[in-house]
Parts: C-alpha cells; sequence; structure tokens
C-alpha cells in the first residue's frame, strides 16, 4: 500500500513537471531526476512512512494480542485442562485399582493361610482318630486272638488229659484242633496221621 501510493506521488510530480512546460527540454529533465531520486530509495525505509508503518504495526500487534489472548490461549488453556482432568482421573482410578488389587491379594493371602491351617487341623485331627480307631481295632483283635488262643489251649489241654491211652489219636486230634482252631486249615485224617507219623520218627 505504501509502495503503490509513493508511485503514485512520483506519477503525479511527474506528470505536473511535464504538464507545467510542455516541450520544455527543463521540464522533461526536472521529471527524469525525480524519478532517479525515487530508484535511489526504498519507500519502507523512508523515513517519511516510519509514523504509519509504526501505527499499522501497533494495529496488528493489538489485533493479533487481544486474538491470542481471548481466542488461542483460551482454547490452548481449555485443552490442557481437560488432558490435566483426564490425566488426574486416570491417576486416580490406577491408584483406586491398585488399592483395590492389593487389598484383594491381602484378603487371598488370609484366606489361603486359613485354608492351610483348617487344612493342617483337619489332617491332624484325621492322624489321631485314625491312630486311636487303629489302637482301638488293634486292642480288639487282640483280645479276641487272646481268647482264641486260650480256647483253644483249654480244648486242647482237655484233649490231651482225656486221650492219654492212645497217643497217636491224641496227636491227630491235637494237630486236627490247632489247624482247625488256630491256623484255620482244613486237613485230611490221612494228612494228620502221615504228619504225626513223620514227627514221631
Amino acid at each position: 500500500m505504501f509502495v503503490t501510493q509513493a508511485f503514485a506521488q512520483d506519477g503525479e510530480a511527474t506528470g505536473s513537471a511535464q504538464t507545467t512546460a510542455p516541450g520544455v527540454p527543463g521540464a522533461v529533465h526536472q521529471g527524469t531526476v525525480a524519478h532517479t531520486e525515487h530508484k535511489e530509495g526504498f519507500p519502507p525505509f523512508n523515513p517519511e512512512y516510519f509514523p504509519s508503518q509504526i501505527l499499522w504495526l501497533a494495529i496488528t500487534f493489538g489485533v493479533f494480542y487481544w486474538l491470542l489472548k481471548n481466542v488461542i490461549m483460551p482454547r490452548i488453556g481449555g485443552i490442557l485442562e481437560n488432558r490435566r482432568d483426564r490425566i488426574a482421573l486416570d491417576l486416580e482410578a490406577a491408584e483406586r485399582m491398585r488399592s483395590d488389587a492389593d487389598e484383594a491379594e491381602a484378603a487371598y493371602e488370609q484366606e489361603l493361610a486359613e485354608a492351610r491351617n483348617r487344612a493342617h487341623s483337619i489332617a491332624h485331627e484325621a492322624k489321631e482318630s485314625a491312630r486311636s480307631d487303629a489302637e482301638k481295632e488293634r486292642k480288639r483283635l487282640d483280645g479276641e486272638l487272646d481268647k482264641k488262643l486260650e480256647e483253644a489251649q483249654a480244648r486242647i489241654a482237655g484233649v490231651k488229659g482225656s486221650a492219654l491211652a492212645e497217643v497217636d489219636q491224641i496227636a491227630r486230634d491235637v494237630t486236627d484242633t490247632i489247624l482247625r482252631e488256630v491256623a484255620s486249615i482244613e486237613a485230611s485224617q490221612d494228612e494228620i496221621a502221615n504228619a504225626v507219623a513223620q514227627a514221631g520218627r
């Protein structure tokens, strides 16, 4: 805009010089001199245009500052605030999840310890109960065996006392009784007789 105005002023000056004295060599020479002076200076560097340039610079800076302050900075601030809020919410959610995970882990560890204690207690009780039952069963079997042995011995003594005259028969009967009552083995009379005969040799 300033360059156009400068050219327009140059054109007016040249035109006035030519119009004032048409056909006069001096007038043409003055227009040429003005045109030459215009080529020598760049209009933005001409001190004559400094005030208008400073004015437009101030206006442009003011408009840019107003846009920056009222439009651009609020948007940037809003974006930063939204991101800050989102980050804060994400951090809060992460902290809450970490706390929940720690609580769940602590509860799991506690339940695991209680389950181990219960299992140990149950195993100990079962072991003691089995031991007690086994002891009772052993005592019962020992009592039955002792009773059976006593009965067998009584039978054997009776048989020996009533059959002193017949040694072979007593031996057979005793052997038969021992095999059947004590060892629970069934044997024939021939086998018993052979066994008694071999024992007497």
